[in-house]
């Protein structure tokens, strides 16, 4: 994982204290195995897919409204992903989910799934879009999907 290579390598947006650490790399990984479903299979059937298969797309659907739930519950505890600070867990997983909770990836998919309902996402997604460095990354020739 790039994140966390650059991390351990510049010392930065990863904890030292062995149990802050662990939440991050929990975190950071249940996201390398929950964004497929988001991606590869709600993304798929709803956005790209030729032939509009509902079955797929409710099924997909269930499962990223089950994944948006569980960060909406999290993130009533604490400010951010893995506990009090930022770090390269909430980079992860704001890029796929913070971005659908903005509705700016897979033209409506927001609207669909009713990401305004999820108040603690939208709050903590507000707060990652608003930090400089989300917002001269976004400037970069970035085109919603």
């Amino acid at each position: 994982n790039i994140l966390l290579y650059l991390a351990e390598k510049f010392g930065k947006l990863i904890p030292t204290d062995h149990a802050k650490r662990t939440e991050v790399l929990n975190w950071l990984f249940w996201q390398t195995g929950s964004a497929p479903f988001l991606g590869g299979g709600f993304g798929h059937f709803f956005h790209y897919a030729p032939d509009k298969i509902e079955y797929a797309i409710n099924r997909f659907a269930m499962e990223a409204k089950r994944q948006l739930d569980l960060l909406d519950k999290e993130l009533a505890t604490k400010p951010y992903i893995a506990g009090d600070e930022y770090t390269i867990a909430d980079i992860a997983i704001w890029s796929w989910y913070g971005r659908l909770a903005q509705d700016k990836i897979w033209d409506k998919a927001g609207i669909f799934l009713g990401v305004k309902e999820y108040k603690h996402l939208q709050a903590w997604t507000e707060k990652i879009a608003n930090r400089p460095a989300v917002k001269r990354g976004l400037e970069v020739d970035y085109k919603d999907i």
